[in-house]
């Protein structure tokens, strides 16, 4: 059985292909997204106070503490899934959460926290996106932990839920508390 040498080459080509793509899908969580903000501060912002707009929240109002900074919106479906979560951190961890309500109206962002409960300390309505951009976010939800000199130190894509909390996200929180004298 005679080969055709002209299909050999493209043959040949697209089999190393399928094998450079399998193990590449294999070596890293398809999940993961790298941010390059880890071990720099949390972007400066001045954006209005969801439930008091007369205020303007910076990036100073988010220091001093251990926190969770969580970016969401009421268009978000995941938003909706990992909402309990956040709800127990905040009630039962002892974690500063601050919430970034993202392209989103404020009147429907608040009835959302009105019927489903408000975990955050306060809310940064970022409207227009300016933070969302900074911070490199993809879309909601997306959460950051902060030290407590405001400076990133991870970054989680997707809904924060009890799995996420304990694998992922606790163990920053813990170390961070450990190295700062807190925990």
């Amino acid at each position: 059985m005679s080969i055709n040498k002209n299909l050999l080459i493209p043959l040949t080509a697209f089999v190393l292909l399928v094998i450079v793509l399998a193990f590449g899908f294999r070596l890293e969580d398809p999940h993961y997204l790298p941010s390059e903000l880890i071990d720099r501060p949390f972007p400066e912002f001045s954006l209005k106070d969801l439930h008091d707009p007369g205020r303007t929240l910076t990036a100073a109002d988010i220091k001093g503490e251990i926190s969770l900074v969580n970016v969401w919106a009421t268009w978000c479906p995941n938003c909706l899934v990992e909402h309990p979560e956040l709800i127990r951190i905040s009630q039962e961890e002892g974690i500063a959460l601050y919430g970034v309500n993202y392209n989103d109206e404020s009147s429907k962002a608040i009835a959302w926290l009105e019927r489903h409960g408000n975990p955050y300390k306060f809310n940064m309505v970022d409207d227009n996106g300016t933070l969302a951009i900074d911070l490199g976010v993809y879309g909601a939800p997306e959460t950051f932990v902060l030290d407590k000199h405001g400076v990133i130190q991870y970054r989680h894509v997707g809904a924060v839920t009890r799995g996420v909390w304990k694998s992922r996200i606790f163990p920053v929180v813990e170390l961070l508390q450990t190295q700062m004298g807190e925990g």
